[in-house]
């Protein structure tokens, strides 16, 4: 029996466009384990949020296959078996930050009192309580990004898929970032997607770095890491972690090899 929560088979996506087709992914084979903290890091344009967008059923494959808890993607995305967190915070300025973490409960018809306290305890977990009745212009972006994960959290699904979060914030914003989201990953020991452009980022954050090469998109190579769960920032000054950031600068230069 596995104990792959996402299990990708020879997973394939070609775009149809007016200049031909775009062969964005191309025989895709991975598997994702319960409690898995996954980055996939890849040059633009080498299908890392196609893939990501594959599991959360906003794409559909023209190959292969793709399960998620053992069902396929759509009925996945039908049971709620996920949270997605977008490049932008994407928060409606009209709602508060609580308002805008209770969207998602209200559409699942979730009563007022179970809506507060999941307001309550995500909030918590992302160390924003006390900035419930703010509105999102009164946040910075990292505290903004907050939210949007907070929102992602709220309906409590064990998987949760994040598009690069972090890419446009600044240096300094995203390290406190990356150590929130381990502390916040081991708490909830949710499977974690998460799609990153940054090699230290990928190595710090994750159990397991998937390497793409370029368009079509394919896997150049998986590391698993040897990290210890439990990380701060520190540890990328260790041999083991710069040797890890070698693989993966090997693995993207060697996905290269295919153009």
């Amino acid at each position: 029996m596995s104990d792959a929560v996402i299990s990708a088979k020879n997973l394939s996506l070609t775009f149809q466009t007016n200049d031909g087709p775009v062969h964005a992914l191309k025989d895709i084979n991975l598997d994702i384990n319960k409690g898995d903290f996954v980055s996939f890091i890849g040059p633009s344009g080498c299908g890392k949020t196609t893939f990501l967008r594959c599991i959360a059923d906003l794409e559909t494959p023209t190959g292969g296959s793709i399960t998620v808890n053992g069902m396929s993607a759509a009925e996945a995305r039908m049971k709620r078996a996920y949270g997605y967190v977008f490049q932008a915070a994407g928060l409606y300025p009209w709602r508060t930050v609580g308002g805008n973490i209770r969207l998602p409960l209200e559409i699942m018809g979730y009563d007022k009192a179970e809506q507060a306290k999941r307001v309550t305890d995500v909030l918590e977990l992302v160390e924003l309580s006390g900035f419930e009745n703010k509105f999102p212009w009164q946040l910075s972006g990292g505290m903004q990004q907050r939210a949007s994960i907070a929102r992602a959290l709220a309906f409590n699904a064990d998987i949760l898929l994040m598009d690069e979060p972090f890419g446009a914030l600044d240096e300094i914003v995203r390290d406190h970032l990356n150590e929130q989201l381990l502390k916040l990953w081991a708490r909830t020991e949710k499977t974690i997607g998460f799609v990153t452009h940054s090699i230290p980022e990928a190595v710090f954050l994750s159990t397991k770095i998937v390497v793409m090469s370029p368009r079509p998109g394919r896997i150049a190579d998986v590391i698993e890491s040897t990290l210890p769960r439990e990380r701060t920032l520190d540890i990328r000054e260790s041999q083991e972690f710069i040797d890890i950031a070698h693989r993966v600068r090997e693995g993207l230069r060697a996905g290269h090899a295919y153009d």
